[in-house]
């Protein structure tokens, strides 16, 4: 079972912009970046789980700090 649940799009972006992140560009797919990493987040409710983990992961966030920030 993955660690950090399946969320909608509109709470992944919500709890990255917590963590510091910007919204660049948005279309099929939502663009964010924090001036070093850029984050490519789906429009899919809800996006799977195995999915955001790796954005998480891609994000610099460990699974109990993006619960955290949920």
């Amino acid at each position: 079972m993955p660690r950090i649940p399946g969320i909608s799009h509109q709470q992944a972006i919500r709890v990255l912009r917590k963590a510091g992140f910007q919204v660049v560009r948005e279309g099929k797919h939502t663009v964010l970046s924090d001036g070093a990493r850029i984050l490519t987040i789906p429009r899919h409710n809800p996006i799977n789980a195995f999915t955001m983990g790796g954005i998480a992961k891609d994000a610099g966030l460990t699974p109990e700090q993006f619960r955290e920030l949920l």
